[in-house]
Formats: structure tokens, sequence, C-alpha cells
């Protein structure tokens, strides 16, 4: 029922003096059309508070959280028929400038979140609420025909900034190192600068990925290959190196149990970051990721859960 349609109606009641909406009267042979559209409109709200459709959420971001927030946003939808959870990728950057853009309702991050991207929020009047759904180690891949089999850390910088440029400089054989990165706008790929490589600037030959399953394939079918992957991204096709944080005293491979016990030195915090005013939205199913069903798809899809 339009606007138009009152104002004529109006003007068919006689007598009119006033345009109250506890006065106005429809015409008898309008009667049975707008008590059609009104029973069709309460079905439809009724329709949507039943199916949970109002509440459909969007979760963006990490490609590292991707294949376990996909899995849990399965898990919870079996569990909870009304809901719905839509899940895509892109990186830590992308999905915090969703959730900046108000395009998503959860970023999935594998970093923290940066100043600016927190005063671009601030600026806009939104406050976040930052919880931590899992952790993730970090695994340094190379192709399995490679004979190096651990790095220290120095050296991992030195590949990655340029300065070691052959396999033989740390005990492979004479064949040129391939680096594969991914894109800035990966969480993963901020946080390997800032941990692995003091900060210092990858060099201009490396290899920017869109995906980790890209890294991944490359991987594989290159014999001086290597790059960072998220350890449930780890498969047959390639192969994990150990890894030394103390100068080449102890090195550590990466896998469930070297990450539980914090003894395998790259592991990080995997986030979901939304607004404070989206919380009541969001709650069951982040609460449902921090349960111990949901913690327990986290370990199988190959993270670590947050009680050891």
């Amino acid at each position: 029922l339009n606007n138009k349609q009152i104002i004529k109606w109006n003007s068919q009641v006689p007598n009119r003096t006033n345009t109250n909406e506890d006065t106005w009267r429809i015409p008898n042979d309008n009667k049975k059309q707008y008590n059609l559209h009104m029973k069709t409109n309460v079905i439809l709200a009724a329709l949507v508070l039943y199916t949970g459709i109002a509440f459909s959420q969007k979760l963006k971001g990490s490609d590292t959280v991707l294949p376990l927030a996909q899995k849990e946003a399965e898990s919870y939808m079996k569990t909870n028929k009304g809901a719905k959870v839509n899940v895509t990728g892109g990186g830590s950057g992308v999905g915090i400038s969703a959730l900046v853009d108000g395009t998503t309702e959860i970023a999935m991050s594998s970093r923290k979140m940066k100043l600016t991207e927190k005063m671009k929020l601030s600026d806009g009047g939104k406050a976040t609420k930052e919880t931590i759904v899992a952790y993730d180690a970090l695994a340094i891949a190379v192709h399995p025909s490679n004979k190096v089999s651990q790095l220290t850390r120095e050296q991992l910088e030195g590949i990655f900034t340029g300065k070691i440029k052959n396999w033989k400089e740390v005990g492979g054989d004479d064949l040129a190192i391939v680096v594969y990165s991914r894109e800035s706008s990966s969480g993963t790929y901020d946080f390997f600068k800032e941990h692995v490589m003091s900060n210092k600037n990858y060099a201009s030959s490396v290899l920017s990925m869109p995906a980790t399953g890209s890294i991944i394939q490359s991987i594989s079918q290159t014999k001086g290959a290597i790059g960072y992957v998220g350890l449930a991204y780890i498969e047959k096709h390639v192969k994990a190196l150990g890894v030394s944080f103390d100068k080449g005293k102890n090195f550590v491979v990466p896998s469930m149990v070297t990450a539980k016990n914090r003894t395998y030195p790259i592991v990080r915090p995997l986030y979901y970051y939304y607004l404070t005013t989206s919380e009541k939205a969001v709650k069951p199913f982040v609460d449902y990721c921090l349960s111990a069903e949901g913690q327990k798809i986290v370990e199988t899809i190959g993270y670590v859960p947050l009680t050891k």
C-alpha cells in the first residue's frame, strides 16, 4: 500500500476531517487487495525470521584462515539450519578493508590489525573486537628433491632479501634459488617480514603469489623453489624444513606437536575481527568456533587449537 493509494482512498471517504492513522478508512473495493498485501508481508517477515536470512553473515580475508573458516561454517550451518555463512579469501588486508567498507561482518586475519587500519575504523566511528580463533605454524617449504633439510632464521632472511641466491651457499646443490611469497595484502607476508626477516624488505626478484595454494603448486613444480605456507597446506608434493631461531643450535620441523608445545619457532595466532555493533549477530558463530566442537575442527584441518 503506497502513499498515492492512501491519498486516493482518503479522498473517497466522505466528510473526512482527520488524516490520523486511526481514522482513515479503505474503500470496500480495495479492502481485499489491502488485506492480502498485509498478510503476504507478515508471512514473508515470518519466513525471514524463521530461516535466519536476516542473520546471514560474510567472512572475508586471510587465505590461511580460509580452509578453517570454511569447514567451521559448513559444520555450523548443519547444526543451525537457519544460519547462512559465506566465506571468501583474498588476504588479511582485503578482509580488513572490507570490514572498514562495511562489506563483510567478520575479517579473517593471520596478523594483528595495523595502526593505520584501526585509525580508518576509528575515523568512521567504528569500534572493533579482536578474537583469536586458532594458532598456525608457518612452515618453510621446498621441492622434495632439495638436499637442504634445515635453515637458520639468518639464512632465511638472506634468501628472502636476495643476499643468498644459490642453494650451494646453504649446503645444497649448485642451483638458483627461486623465492615465492604472498602478495603484500597478505597477513602472512607481513608476519614473515616482521618475525623472520627482522622487517627487512623482500628482494625485488621474489615472486608474489595471489594465494597459498599457488605457492604450493609452484614449489612442487620447481626444484629450486622455496616459500612459506601455513602448516595445514603442507602435503607430499613439498617438503617442510627444520628451522632454527638460535643460530643453528636447535632445528625444529613444523608439526602439530612442535606447534602445540611451541618448540617450533614460527607460530602465530589467527584472528577474527568484527565491529562491536555487529557482535550480537556474529557471536553465535564465533562462539561455535571457540567451542570444543569448533576447536576440534581446528586440529582436524591442521591448525593448533587454543588449548594445548
